[in-house]
């Protein structure tokens, strides 16, 4: 066959052709609408389930040097799960941009379901008695400590590597917290 009758049928089954096309993206738009809804279902199903099956939880305990954060319910861990520090995580947060992680007894005081860190709890550090020994050595206390998700949509099950000071877990982890743990609720940071 030459070229000139190579192109004559290519043209009598065009339409055929973009009949075909059309069709198949409109499958492939269809699957992929499916797809992004059974994932966003999956995704933020476990957090809500996981702290239906914990219960009630009275303390959050984080342990800096093992580097987990646990929920208690009548002192005892009922789950439990690892966390990113700051870069320079040992010892207590002196002041702002120490890249340490408080230490001591707080209370986590108000959530935030739309953080760009995708949820995050905050943290009542620092106290007034620690605010002015800041003030008194001529520096900011720091604030903005929070337990928080990640950023990035990949990190779903793992935490960052490091934080500027907060607690980092899993966006996973982080719903689980979220759904678990009321506002008001004590949290020990322990070195």
């Amino acid at each position: 066959m030459t070229d000139v009758a190579l192109d004559i049928a290519d043209w009598r089954d065009a339409p055929r052709a973009r009949a075909n096309f059309i069709r198949w993206r409109r499958h492939a738009l269809l699957a992929a609408l499916i797809g992004a809804f059974i994932w966003m279902a999956l995704a933020t199903l476990p957090g809500p389930v996981m702290a239906l099956v914990i219960g009630p939880v009275d303390k959050v305990l984080v342990d800096k040097s093992a580097r987990t954060l646990s929920l208690l319910r009548d002192g005892k861990a009922v789950w439990s799960t690892k966390v990113s520090l700051g870069k320079n995580p040992t010892g207590q947060k002196r002041r702002e941009g120490d890249q340490r992680t408080p230490e001591g007894v707080y209370k986590l005081i108000w959530g935030n379901d739309a953080s760009t860190h995708h949820r995050s709890l905050l943290v009542s550090y620092p106290t007034k008695k620690q605010a002015a020994r800041a003030v008194a050595n001529g520096q900011a206390a720091g604030g903005g400590i929070m337990i928080h998700g990640q950023r990035q949509w990949w990190r779903w099950f793992n935490r960052s590597p490091l934080t500027n000071g907060c607690i980092g877990v899993s966006n996973l982890a982080m719903d689980v917290i979220w759904s678990a743990v009321a506002l008001g609720t004590p949290i020990e940071i322990r070195p």
